[in-house]
């Protein structure tokens, strides 16, 4: 009844991706970037949005419309997803277990430049896909381009779909556009650091300069350029 009544609050919002991961086994890493808070739930409902293609496949164009647009694409995205986590998280309540929605896209620090929980472990482990070489979760249907929240509860959810083995192969289109050499072409690998793909400060600082030049502060090249995203196209 509690899947039943999830999905139809679900469907009514429009919602592309959802499934529920066991996240009990990562409790050290989830309580290294998060805290204890974040670590004594035994499972996270992963919900992802996705971006349009028709203002991601135009995101390498010098237009500066389209990067107007994908900015505000990307707030909209993230308050949908923001207050489908609170709703769902209220229904969870009600129904007498824990939850707590963890935002899109708000930081807990601002040095290491993480959130409160990782979305992307949710959303591999509940099986919507592999971490990429961008260091994003990478769909089989729409490759990079989702956007994804996370509820983490208590709630004897069924556990939905398994780990998806790594799709990239010698691709490194991602690595080849970053217009900050941020990425290194490395394979997602679970004991390792995410330093050691991602050099996330280059693609921070990257922001920032663009801000400080007074440009719309958009890049999605990454996005833009994974071919699991354009496939369909």
């Amino acid at each position: 009844m509690l899947e039943e009544n999830i999905q139809k609050i679900l469907d009514n919002f429009m919602i592309d991706y959802y499934g529920v991961a066991d996240i009990s086994e990562y409790e050290s890493e989830i309580v290294k970037y998060g805290g204890e808070l974040v670590a004594k739930y035994p499972r996270a409902i992963s919900m992802g949005i996705v971006f349009p293609s028709t203002i991601v496949n135009h995101l390498n164009d010098s237009n500066n419309i389209v990067k107007i647009e994908y900015e505000h694409c990307y707030e909209v995205i993230n308050n949908r997803l923001d207050n489908i986590a609170s709703i769902i998280s209220s229904y969870i309540n009600k129904e007498g277990y824990k939850a707590l929605p963890i935002s899109a896209a708000e930081r807990v620090n601002s040095d290491y430049i993480n959130a409160a929980f990782s979305h992307k472990v949710a959303a591999r482990l509940a099986g919507h896909g592999w971490i990429g070489k961008n260091c994003l979760i990478i769909t089989p249907k729409h490759g990079p381009r989702v956007r994804w929240v996370s509820v983490l509860t208590d709630a004897p959810l069924a556990i939905t779909g398994k780990k998806i083995d790594q799709r990239c192969g010698t691709c490194i289109a991602c690595v080849k556009i970053c217009p900050t050499g941020a990425l290194n072409g490395r394979n997602y690998k679970e004991d390792e650091e995410r330093e050691e793909r991602f050099d996330v400060k280059k693609c921070d600082r990257y922001f920032n300069e663009i801000k400080d030049n007074g440009q719309v502060p958009v890049c999605g090249m990454c996005l833009y350029a994974c071919p699991h995203g354009r496939k369909k196209d």
